[in-house]
């Protein structure tokens, strides 16, 4: 595809192009979601194996009632998570020096790179470096993915918001489908290989240019996403946003505590907020299995809430902030004095956590595109999407306090 052109003035959406290219445009924006989230979502749903794998014997006991694996998987959504931050936290002052193309090259690359890595299965060490590798091409998409979206009708932000709900329900589901099928953790990567170059096939062969902008409006291979604003603008749109992302923010530190942590055995302890340490061992399923289902109902359910847009909008985010916290504290409470009744309680606390996760996400950026003039739009995106990974890295420090307060070392 070739370089797109910037937004110029104005706080209408740009012009709608015919019906089949909307339509082409569309697929293009949710196969983007789709390919760019799938390594984050595959590494998080492979945590537990990175950190003990099949031929790892035994942790030893550690004097707690938790089956607790020597490293919390916070660790690896630390790696996971910390390089999508960094780039985030730059990449809206800066990333006007390298155009969309390249960006998705450079994308793709870190995508294949990552599973390469970790299907070499060549230790922890370098496992993790694969992970860090599908963090940064994770965050780098994202920034570029919805900085362009606001280029397009607000549908490309729908489909882009259903994409990465896709990746979530499709990586987690492939991996646990793989696994059961019997194949070691490492080989279960090797199919998705395929993935990255799609990446590459929807940008530039499926995603149409955005419909011509006026005269005044400049190419984007060198401007980017703040282009024509002065630092005071800049800092105008931060505050802005603020409002929506904020608890946008606390949405996603409230899951991902919950998410990377409260898994392993129901028992007594006082502080622990995550699924690694919520473990019914009375189950049919092993604790690594409990984890992946965990992880599967819960991308489910984002799924669902983020392909939802179009027809449910919720401006109040900082309800959803509410009730997600209310989730990780009951969660919180059934790993610290156990009480629920039994695993399938649980799943359908998952459930409910990643529906308002998923709704909360989609509907923070669609309020800001909606209050953003259309030539702030690009920044305000990409400005606005260090919300969710400053949650998410909160709540991975967390989540390696709470480890060590659940599982004290032998």
């Amino acid at each position: 595809m070739a370089e797109p052109a910037r937004a110029g003035g104005g706080d209408e959406d740009p012009p709608e192009p015919p019906l089949a290219e909307r339509c082409r445009n569309d697929a293009a924006f949710w196969l983007l979601g789709l390919c760019n989230n799938t390594p984050y979502v595959v590494m998080l749903s492979a945590a537990h194996d990175i950190l003990r794998p099949p031929e790892m014997p035994p942790a030893p006991q550690n004097g707690s009632r938790y089956d607790c694996s020597p490293i919390s998987t916070g660790a690896v959504l630390l790696a996971d998570i910390l390089p999508t931050l960094l780039i985030k936290l730059a990449a809206p002052f800066c990333i006007h020096l390298l155009p969309y193309n390249l960006r998705v090259v450079a994308v793709t690359a870190a995508a294949w790179g990552s599973f390469a890595l970790v299907a070499a299965a060549a230790g922890v060490a370098v496992s993790l470096g694969g992970v860090v590798l599908a963090s940064a091409s994770s965050g780098l998409g994202e920034v570029t993915f919805l900085a362009l979206s606001s280029l397009y009708p607000s549908s490309a932000l729908s489909c882009w918001s259903s994409g990465t709900g896709a990746a979530g329900l499709g990586g987690a589901l492939a991996y646990l489908g793989l696994t059961q099928a019997g194949l070691s953790p490492p080989r279960a990567l090797l199919p998705l290989l395929l993935l990255p170059p799609l990446t590459l096939l929807s940008y530039f062969c499926l995603l149409r240019p955005p419909q011509a902008p006026p005269p005044a409006q400049e190419p984007l291979l060198g401007p980017g996403p703040d282009v024509g604003l002065g630092a005071a603008q800049k800092w105008k749109v931060v505050k802005r946003i603020f409002k929506h992302m904020a608890p946008l923010g606390f949405v996603y530190f409230a899951e991902y505590f919950i998410n990377q942590g409260l898994a392993t055995r129901r028992g007594a302890a006082p502080f622990s907020p995550q699924l690694e340490l919520l473990y019914f061992p009375e189950s049919s399923l092993t604790h690594s299995e409990q984890y992946r289902w965990y992880q599967l109902l819960y991308q489910g359910a984002v799924f669902a809430s983020r392909s939802s847009l179009r027809c449910c909008r919720f401006r109040p985010i900082w309800v959803l902030a509410l009730l997600q916290g209310l989730t990780a504290g009951v969660l919180l409470g059934a790993v610290a004095a156990p009480f629920l009744p039994g695993l399938s309680a649980a799943f359908a606390l998952v459930l409910l956590e990643g529906l308002l996760g998923g709704t909360a996400y989609g509907n923070a950026f669609l309020n800001v595109r909606a209050e953003s003039p259309r030539a702030e739009r690009e920044f305000a995106a990409a400005a606005g999407s260090v919300s969710d990974s400053a949650g998410i890295a909160l709540a991975a420090a967390a989540a390696l306090g709470a480890h060590r307060a659940f599982c004290p070392a032998p």
